[in-house]
C-alpha cells in the first residue's frame, strides 16, 4: 500500500499538468504545444538518475533511498508552485522527476524482493491499481482547480501524501539487506544522464520559441552520441551502470524493449487528448478532464480478468494480440469531430482504457520471470531507464508530428483536424512491438502463470 500510494502519487501529478496545459500556456505566455517541455523536463529528470536507482538501492537501503525519493519529490512540487516563469518550472519539474527516479523504480525493487515467485502477476495486478486511478484522479483534480481556481494549488495535493508516505515508510518499511554493490560506475551514470537530458531536451525544443531548431537538433544528436558511446562503454567495463546483458533474457527484452515502443503510444495520450478537447473543441479543463478519466475506469475493468486471461491465453499470445487492438483504439481518437456526441468520445475513451491496461500488467508480470533474486535491482534500473525514455519520447514524438501537421495545414494555431496524424504515428509505435514480441517462445513466463494456479 505504500509503495501504490507513491505511484498513484506520480500518476496524479503526471496527469494533472497535462489537463492544465492550455490554462498555463497562456499564464506564461507561450504556446500550448511549447509547454511539452514542461512535461519532458520531468522525463528528463527521471531518465538521468533512475539508472542509478538500482545501485543505490543497493548500497544504502531500499527504504532509506525510496523514503529520500519521496522527500525530493515533495521538494520539487513546492517549487512548481513558486515558479513564475516556463523556464523556472521546467526546473521545478526537473527536481520531481529526480524525485520520481528513484521513488517508483526502487518501491518496485521492494516489492519484487519479498513477493514470492507464484505471487509475481497478482502483485502486479494491486500496482497497477493505482497506475490507473492516478489518470483518473488526476484529470478530474486538474480539470476542477484549473477551472475553478488556480493551476498552481494541484501541485499542493503531493504534500499531504508525501508527508504520509515519508511517516508510513518508517514505520512499516525495513531496509533490505544485499550484498554491496561496487563502485559507482561514473562514466556510465554521465553518458546515461547526459545522453538521455540532451535526447529529450532537444527533441522536445524542436519547434519551440525557446531556442533555434538548429540548436535543438544538434542537442538531440548529442544526445545520441552519448548514449551510443555508453554501449561502447558497457561491453569493457565489469560493472556497468546499467547492464545490458539483460537483453540477452528473452523474457526482459520482450517486456523492456518492446513494451518501451508500445509505452510510446500510450504515453502520448494523456498529452494529446485533452490539448484537442480544449483546444480543438474548445471544453474546459474541468469538462475534458472528465472525459479523459474515463480511460481509467476502463483500465480498472482490466484487473478483475488479467490473470485469467493471461492463465487461459499465455503471455505471448496476449501481447501480440493485444497490443494490435490497442493501436486501433489509440488511432480511433484522432477520428473525432467537433459534432461528434460526447457520450460517443467518453465511450471510445473507456474502451480504449481496457487494452493498454492489460498489456502493461502482462508486460510488468513478465519483466521478471527469469531474472534471479539478486540481480532485480540491476534490472529494474536499466527496464525503467528504458521505459522512462520510451514516454519522454511518446510526447515528443506527438507534439513535433501535431506541429508538422498545423503547419502542412497553414493554421496560425492548434485546431481540431490537426490532431489525427499525431494520433495515427503513435498508434504505429505501438504496433511496431508486436515484432519483438514475436520473437518470444511460446511458452514464455508459463512458469509464472502455472504457479499463479496453485
Amino acid at each position: 500500500m505504500i509503495v501504490a500510494c507513491a505511484i498513484f502519487m506520480e500518476c496524479v501529478d503526471e496527469n494533472v499538468i497535462v489537463t492544465a496545459l492550455p490554462t498555463m500556456a497562456r499564464d506564461f505566455g507561450r504556446d500550448a504545444v511549447t509547454l511539452r517541455v514542461a512535461v519532458t523536463s520531468y522525463a528528463v529528470g527521471l531518465g538521468a538518475f533512475i539508472p542509478v536507482c538500482g545501485w543505490l538501492a543497493d548500497r544504502f537501503g531500499a527504504r532509506t533511498v525510496f523514503r529520500s525519493a519521496i522527500g525530493i519529490f515533495l521538494v520539487g512540487s513546492l517549487l512548481c508552485v513558486a515558479t513564475n516563469s516556463l523556464i523556472t518550472f521546467a526546473l521545478a519539474r526537473f527536481v520531481q522527476g529526480v524525485g520520481g527516479a528513484m521513488m517508483v523504480p526502487v518501491g518496485r525493487i521492494i516489492i519484487i524482493r519479498v513477493v514470492q515467485r507464484a505471487d509475481i502477476i497478482r502483485a502486479m495486478n494491486y500496482l497497477s491499481v493505482p497506475a490507473m486511478l492516478g489518470p483518473a484522479a488526476g484529470p478530474l483534480l486538474g480539470g476542477l482547480i484549473t477551472t475553478y481556481s488556480h493551476w498552481r494549488l494541484a501541485f499542493l495535493v503531493n504534500v499531504p501524501i508525501s508527508i504520509l508516505g515519508i511517516c508510513l515508510t518508517n514505520k512499516h518499511m525495513t531496509n533490505t539487506d544485499e550484498p554491496h554493490p561496487g563502485c559507482l560506475d561514473w562514466t556510465g551514470f554521465f553518458l546515461t544522464g547526459a545522453g538521455t537530458a540532451l535526447l529529450l531536451l532537444g527533441l522536445s525544443l524542436i519547434g519551440s520559441e525557446l531556442v533555434t531548431n538548429r540548436d535543438a537538433c544538434c542537442m538531440a544528436a548529442m544526445g545520441v552520441v552519448l548514449l551510443a558511446g555508453y554501449v561502447a562503454h558497457e561491453r569493457r567495463t565489469p560493472l556497468p551502470l546499467l547492464d545490458l546483458h539483460f537483453f540477452d533474457i528473452p523474457t526482459f527484452r520482450a517486456s523492456v524493449l518492446g513494451g518501451s515502443l508500445f509505452r510510446i503510444g500510450l504515453g502520448a495520450m494523456p498529452f494529446l487528448l485533452p490539448l484537442m478537447l480544449q483546444e480543438g473543441y474548445g471544453m474546459s479543463a474541468f469538462e475534458s478532464g472528465l472525459i479523459t478519466c474515463a480511460s481509467a475506469l476502463g483500465a480498472v475493468f482490466t484487473r478483475t480478468v488479467a490473470t485469467r486471461v493471461l492463465q487461459r491465453y499465455g503471455f505471448r499470445s496476449v501481447l501480440v494480440v493485444n497490443a494490435a487492438l490497442s493501436s486501433v483504439s489509440v488511432a480511433a481518437h484522432g477520428f473525432f469531430f467537433p459534432c461528434t456526441p460526447t457520450w460517443v468520445i467518453s465511450v471510445v475513451v473507456l474502451v480504449g482504457g481496457f487494452f493498454p491496461a492489460l498489456q502493461l500488467t502482462a508486460l510488468n508480470s513478465l519483466t521478471y520471470a527469469e531474472v534471479a533474486s539478486r540481480d532485480v535491482g540491476r534490472a529494474t534500473s536499466l527496464g525503467s531507464a528504458v521505459h522512462r525514455m520510451s514516454l519522454g519520447l511518446s510526447v515528443t514524438i506527438g507534439g513535433i508530428m501535431l506541429q508538422i501537421s498545423r503547419l502542412a495545414n497553414g493554421h496560425a494555431s492548434i485546431m481540431w483536424s490537426d490532431f489525427w496524424p499525431a494520433f495515427l504515428l503513435v498508434s504505429l509505435c505501438s504496433l511496431a512491438s508486436i515484432p519483438v514480441t514475436l520473437r518470444l517462445p511460446r511458452r514464455a513466463g508459463e512458469e509464472i502463470t502455472r504457479a499463479s494456479r496453485i
